[in-house]
């Protein structure tokens, strides 16, 4: 008979495998502080020597490192998505930046139809709440703060859509833009984008998310996306128009110069 006897699981393999799911769901996130180590064993159940153990096996697999005198962390295990070199190449060419916009375009609204779908009612408690912060922030012309809010709000879109690779792969790509590797959201408001625009396309979003209605939810992501690549496109227009016109002045100062 092909049946084998059952083996008792070790305590310190469930706490393994427990960290393990809240790290791929997104649950623990890279660079949080776990609990320290009597309340964590206390939280799981289980001995201290078993906990000691479980958590020794993660930091061997780089999942979990510890810091001396400051306790365990969940490892940046994103860190290596992109080598310095390319975020260096990507940060200084046009392409990348709307080459990142598509992608996102993409990506997202397959996000925002799956979360319409498949997001638990906590899921879309998170994505209203954030939105009702952004909203605040908004009223409170706390622009910096609504910037945070307005990737949270994204990330939580993600998270809802229930698909482990998605969340991990934006999570990375949503670290370059916190870095403003490739766009800084004030450089928006520059061309004739208000945060009132904006505002008012993360609310078409939520909404339609909130009704369930998948299809509304990816044509809000793919409206805001491509609003944000028409901004970023006048903006580097401008910018090169800004460049020649200072020649321009530049060389019109010099001919009045040599006149007089």
């Amino acid at each position: 008979m092909p049946f084998e006897p059952v083996q008792p699981e070790r305590l310190s393999r469930a706490v393994v495998r427990q960290i393990e799911q809240l790290i791929l769901r997104g649950i623990l996130r890279p660079g949080e502080r776990l609990p320290a180590e009597r309340e964590l064993a206390g939280q799981l159940g289980v001995s201290r020597p078993s906990l000691r153990e479980a958590l020794g096996e993660l930091q061997r697999r780089g999942l979990l490192h510890s810091r001396a005198g400051a306790g365990v962390y969940v490892a940046d295990v994103l860190g290596s998505a992109f080598s310095p070199a390319l975020i260096e190449l990507f940060a200084s060419h046009d392409e990348a930046v709307f080459d990142y916009l598509s992608f996102r375009r993409d990506l997202e609204g397959l996000a925002a139809e799956r979360a319409a779908r498949l997001a638990s009612e906590s899921d879309l408690k998170v994505i209203r709440h954030l939105f009702g912060q952004m909203e605040q922030a908004h009223a409170g012309k706390a622009s910096d703060e609504e910037a945070l809010l307005d990737a949270r709000f994204h990330m939580a879109i993600i998270e809802a859509s229930n698909n482990v690779v998605m969340l991990h792969m934006m999570r990375s790509m949503f670290d370059l833009l916190r870095q403003g590797v490739f766009y800084n959201r004030r450089m928006l408001f520059r061309q004739n984008t208000t945060r009132s625009a904006l505002l008012n396309q993360h609310r078409a979003i939520n909404t339609a998310i909130q009704k369930r209605d998948p299809d509304a939810a990816r044509r809000a992501v793919e409206a805001h996306m491509d609003y944000i690549r028409e901004a970023l496109a006048s903006q580097r227009k401008a910018e090169r128009d800004e460049a020649i016109a200072r020649r321009r002045l530049e060389k019109t100062i010099m001919a009045d110069g040599a006149r007089k």
